[in-house]
């Protein structure tokens, strides 16, 4: 579980995909395009390493379970939004989601149209009525947990089975807290639904340390994403297993990310 603390596969799906994620790129917050502009871009394989390490183990807050392996979706992320708000930010979540599969190489996540089709719940609700949605999502007691030691304005959590496969997962958004804060959560969440959920003040250069507010898919980050779902990288797997691959997973990443984002390889 994670949280914020911020005051079809058809040929017309995906080309609405890229229409959406044209659409976030030209109207970009001006904070947003401030960091992105001075977000740092060059690490080293032991600063990629430890950030990984750090942020797909452990769990920021610990419910039921181990949490000292991989855990990530061995099948295709199919998103459902469930727009309960004004505004309805439900082309923004499409939008963030198709940036997130341009970003990640080995990922199939697209939106749906029906809550029966989807593995990842995205809930969209105004601000007065988080507490309610939370109540309702996660029973009262576990609520009360929530608010009383995290105070959080935007959440997610997953389930996964005995194999550490993510099965299914759920995000709540609040619509109606601003712009850069609508960004900022939505990309954290939505991303840790996919199974980097431990939050670590630490590692200063992602959005998964709650000190560091982006509104924007990070280069670090896309390090660790791309990791993760790296075919090498399979649900189960332990720090030591993982260890060992590193080697031949980090240059593939590297690449693809260095592609992605017109650096030098």
């Amino acid at each position: 579980m994670a949280f914020c603390r911020l005051p079809s596969t058809s040929v017309a799906a995906l080309a609405m995909a890229l229409a959406l994620a044209g659409t976030l790129a030209a109207a970009e917050h001006p904070e947003i395009a401030k960091r992105r502009a001075l977000q740092q871009k060059s690490f080293t394989d032991a600063q990629i390493a430890d950030g990984f390490f750090k942020l797909t183990f452990g769990s920021e807050l610990q419910i039921s379970g181990r949490s000292d392996r991989i855990r990530k979706f061995d099948q295709p992320v199919r998103v459902f939004i469930d727009n309960r708000a004004k505004p309805d930010r439900s082309r923004e979540v499409g939008a963030v989601v198709a940036d997130i599969k341009r970003r990640i190489e080995h990922i199939d996540i697209a939106v749906v149209e029906t809550r029966q089709a989807a593995n990842l719940n995205v809930t969209l609700v105004r601000d007065r009525d988080l507490a309610k949605t939370i109540r309702a999502a996660y029973g009262a007691e576990l609520a009360r947990r929530i608010q009383k030691s995290l105070e959080p304005q935007c959440l997610s959590r997953f389930r996964r089975d005995d194999t550490y496969r993510i099965a299914d997962a759920e995000v709540i958004l609040v619509a109606d807290a601003g712009e850069f804060v609508f960004y900022d959560c939505a990309y954290e969440e939505i991303l840790q639904a996919l199974g980097p959920i431990n939050d670590d003040s630490s590692v200063r250069w992602s959005m998964f340390n709650d000190k560091v507010h982006l509104g924007f898919f990070g280069v670090y980050d896309q390090y660790i994403l791309n990791v993760l779902y790296h075919p090498r990288i399979r649900p189960g797997m332990t720090r030591a297993e993982v260890e060992a691959l590193l080697p031949e997973v980090l240059p593939a990443v590297r690449g693809f990310v260095a592609k992605t984002n017109g650096l030098q390889p």
